[in-house]
């Protein structure tokens, strides 16, 4: 068989080596220096020494799995989750939670370290419970014909392949408890080879479902579904081979959950944050930092159904949120009106296109909040130098992007004044932060 060469290629050395970890990555990857290379380990934690065996090798790093540790860490802990290592929802439960912590905290400062010069602390970080704080879990769902069985459950870690989920401990309770019933119930259907996926949401009226079905359920399946409805308490949609959304029932009450005092209702599709307790603090500090006053008039960028928006209206003279998906730009508008806040405009715009023919552009603004996707906002940085506020709040699922845009506000005289990080998804490598910038220098905390 003929082989061609590929500059690409690596060999890797398969033979084994001892190592002693000496940190840990925002992922959960110990992290160990072995001939000048670093090396990511995976389920290596600090001071813990093992043997590995390399299965991916670059000229700057390698990646390594342990064949047999040697020590163990104080900072290694007993999994909660019968599923742990298998399952790709978490992978830090071997992890102490203050040590998780102390990590993307560490992780955050280097990135804006690196990027921008400053030194800054991530502390205090705003915290959330060890366990039991998802109130949203999407579960995929495969019938296995040689067993004549479903499959209910999260993705095996780097492949498409369904864990069979029983308990999920960082889930909250009321939805962790259906998850048994609910699968019998799936596994009971007529439809149960058509089924695409399922997901839980835990909203302050109740939890719900929504069931992915591709082809259209018969009455004895609804019936099923009724049933199980009626029994659990818990409100279910239907979606179906169009994608639009269905109660099952009529009468069914709209979800809504709480921030600051407002009630916000919202579609079982809609985006709301997944941890509610990080979720009350977050909109909380983002409020102290912006030192709302009577005469501000505040711009929120990517304000999906006004999370932010809506508790910053109530103290200050005008706020506008700006929303490129149309049905939260609509929930928004509705919440407004249901909280009789009559001093906010929503605007339906893509921030990733030419931003200054919209027509929120042509307003002032004194204060700006913006929370964009992985992505960050680099479209409109430059238009919020321009507006020249006296404080920005930006809120980040992405250090790195967060740590880019900082440079622009910067550049344009801005100061750093504080950074979180954002506990909002323990057990896990996802990094979430907020910072602050001021037009003038100011101390905080």
């Amino acid at each position: 068989m003929v082989q061609f060469y590929s500059p690409n290629r690596r060999s890797v050395n398969r033979g084994i080596i001892s190592v002693t970890a000496d940190n840990l990555d925002a992922q959960g990857q110990g992290i160990a220096r072995h001939q000048g290379k670093t090396i990511f380990i995976a389920g290596l934690l600090p001071g813990e020494q093992a043997q590995i065996q390399l299965t991916e090798e670059k000229r700057q790093f390698a990646k390594a799995k342990v064949v047999k540790r040697l020590s163990d860490s104080p900072h290694r802990v007993a999994p909660h989750c019968p599923h742990f290592k298998v399952c790709g929802g978490c992978q830090q439960q071997h992890v102490a939670t203050e040590l998780q912590v102390k990590t993307k905290a560490s992780v955050l400062e280097h990135l804006i370290q690196r990027e921008t010069g400053i030194n800054i602390s991530a502390h205090p970080v705003i915290r959330s419970p060890e366990y039991g704080y998802r109130r949203r879990a999407r579960l995929g769902l495969q019938y296995h014909g040689k067993q004549r069985t479903l499959l209910m459950g999260f993705r095996q870690s780097q492949t498409n392949d369904l864990v069979s989920i029983k308990h999920c401990p960082v889930m909250r309770p009321e939805l962790e408890q259906l998850l048994q019933p609910l699968y019998q119930c799936l596994n009971s259907l007529y439809a149960v080879k058509r089924l695409g996926h399922v997901e839980l949401v835990l909203a302050d009226s109740g939890p719900l479902v929504v069931l992915r079905h591709l082809d259209p359920l018969k009455q004895e399946d609804k019936e099923i579904l009724r049933i199980f409805s009626v029994r659990y308490n818990v409100s279910i949609y239907l979606l179906g081979e169009e994608k639009s959304l269905e109660p099952l029932m009529e009468g069914q009450i709209a979800p809504w959950y709480q921030v600051n005092g407002l009630k916000l209702v919202f579609s079982p599709q809609d985006f709301i944050q997944v941890n509610d307790v990080v979720n009350q603090q977050m909109v909380a500090q983002a409020l102290a930092w912006l030192d709302l006053q009577p005469t501000d008039r505040v711009l929120d960028l990517f304000c999906g159904m006004g999370n932010f928006t809506l508790p910053i209206a109530t103290k200050v003279q005008a706020t506008v949120g700006v929303e490129g998906v149309a049905e939260l730009v609509a929930s928004g508008q509705y919440n407004a009106r249901l909280n009789k806040l009559n001093n906010v405009d929503f605007f339906h715009e893509n921030l990733e296109s030419d931003i200054h023919q919209q027509p929120w552009a042509a307003q002032g603004f004194n204060k700006v909040l913006l929370d964009p996707a992985r992505a960050g906002a680099a479209g409109v940085m430059a238009h919020i130098v321009k507006l020249a506020p006296e404080k920005v709040v930006y809120v980040s699922c992405n250090p790195t992007t967060l740590a880019r845009d900082s440079k622009v506000l910067l550049a344009a005289g801005y100061h750093l004044v504080s950074v979180r990080m954002l506990d909002m998804f323990p057990h896990t490598g996802h990094l979430e932060s907020m910072a602050l910038f001021s037009s003038e220098p100011m101390d905080i905390e």
